[in-house]
């Protein structure tokens, strides 16, 4: 993280003489876009139409497996590669193919790496960043026989010449997209590794999922929103290739399916509309110091840190998810990097806010927030806790945080006020 830091500061003064009127520039033009979404998703279907794709839309999430599965089986797919894909982790597109009998291969390295190992990504942009060399050389010894003291110039060969042949022999390729540009009637897809590329052009059908929130305007708002991305992303003067789609080659079938999976209701709110802007370049997740503590996989979502946290209960369900939101310190850190500036922490807030207006959220949680909130408002009430603090420490959190209670850091012996009594006095 550290790294990243350095490196994003770096570029912001190396890009931009003003980071911050960038970020009012990038916040306008997004939001625009999101305003006008209705319309500019009609306007790219249309173009795309014209030059041949198959334009679909997906209601949710199990519309598009359905649509996915009709296209396996029209064209007798075996074989699927895929690039990085947060919107395939939200459909759950790998789990399908295997109950579809299909082959899926992840050509990202870092997805890669996860998916040799059993895992789901531990961040959104950088899927493998909790792994070590050492730990994935010992994969690579498993899976691919490579020597355990390989170096990783030689890790990256293996990868390479394994995918070589998945992306010859396979019958479907599989990608997202980072934008929709509706004035030309394309996609882009972004990328350092070239798989992306090759996924969606060697194999003769190629699939395309892309979040309906992905829309921009005009294709000229790429001259802020490329570095942009690549600059709170990872760092970068701009990202290695950068792919514009705007139909299917010759002799090729493309399939575009426009995912909302709860992305109309987020529009539909004034104040979760705004989330609607970000560009998923994981700058939130970064400055995030519960996510730098618990780690992508703690989350159980497709998507994780603050971001993850403002939309999984929307597009997965409020019950479920609502969780999520108290994720949080509210600090305002990840809104303060945000580079299309969404109120990350007031949207988490406001999540909170539904979920006690709606009582989504849990009834014993409800009740020792209302304790809570009644032993904070008098002072009377803190003693008495403290003078209890064996059953609080021993009954209490054990009833409420059950399994995980005896992973709570102990209550302190004495309490602030009166180690500040106990000072004055001496």
């Amino acid at each position: 993280m550290g790294t990243y830091h350095g490196k994003v500061s770096t570029m912001q003064d190396k890009q931009f003489r003003d980071w911050d009127a960038a970020r009012d520039y990038a916040e306008a033009v997004k939001s625009y876009a999101i305003e006008n979404m209705p319309d500019l998703l009609e306007q790219f279907e249309a173009k795309q139409i014209d030059r041949g794709s198959t334009v679909l839309w997906a209601e949710t999430a199990e519309d598009a497996r359905t649509q996915i599965a009709e296209i396996v089986h029209r064209h007798k797919v075996e074989s699927v590669v895929k690039s990085k894909s947060m919107t395939s982790e939200e459909i759950r597109f790998n789990e399908f193919m295997d109950e579809l009998k299909v082959d899926v291969i992840e050509s990202d390295l870092g997805e890669l790496i996860v998916q040799m190992r059993g895992e789901k990504p531990y961040h959104i942009v950088t899927p493998a960043m909790h792994l070590s060399k050492e730990d994935i050389a010992e994969l690579f010894h498993e899976k691919l026989g490579t020597a355990l003291d390989a170096s990783v110039e030689d890790l990256t060969a293996a990868a390479r010449l394994h995918l070589r042949e998945k992306f010859l022999a396979a019958d479907m390729g599989f990608t997202s997209a980072n934008f929709i540009l509706a004035d030309d009637g394309s996609f882009l897809v972004l990328e350092n590794e070239g798989n992306a590329r090759l996924s969606a052009n060697l194999p003769d059908v190629h699939v395309a999922v892309i979040g309906i929130d992905k829309v921009l305007a005009n294709l000229k708002d790429l001259s802020l929103f490329l570095p942009l991305l690549s600059t709170s992303g990872t760092g970068q003067q701009m990202t290695v290739y950068n792919s514009i789609f705007r139909g299917p080659r010759a002799g090729q079938s493309l399939y575009v399916i426009l995912l909302d999976n709860g992305r109309s209701d987020l529009y539909a709110d004034e104040k979760l509309r705004e989330v609607l802007r970000c560009i998923r370049c994981g700058a939130c997740l970064n400055s995030c110091p519960v996510y730098e503590s618990i780690g992508g996989h703690s989350y159980e979502a497709a998507y994780s840190g603050p971001i993850g946290s403002v939309i999984s209960p929307h597009i997965f369900g409020f019950q479920d998810y609502q969780h999520l939101s108290q994720s949080s310190s509210l600090c305002g850190a990840c809104t303060d990097v945000c580079p299309v500036k969404i109120p990350l922490h007031h949207l988490l807030h406001y999540n909170r806010t539904i979920a006690n207006e709606t009582k989504t959220n849990d009834a014993s949680w409800r009740l020792i927030m209302r304790l809570w909130a009644k032993a904070m408002k008098s002072r009377k009430s803190i003693k008495i806790a403290r003078n209890s603090f064996g059953i609080i420490d021993s009954i209490i959190l054990k009833a409420f945080f059950q399994k995980h209670s005896e992973n709570l850091p102990k209550l302190a012996e004495k309490s602030f006020a009166e180690l500040w009594e106990e000072k004055n006095e001496r």
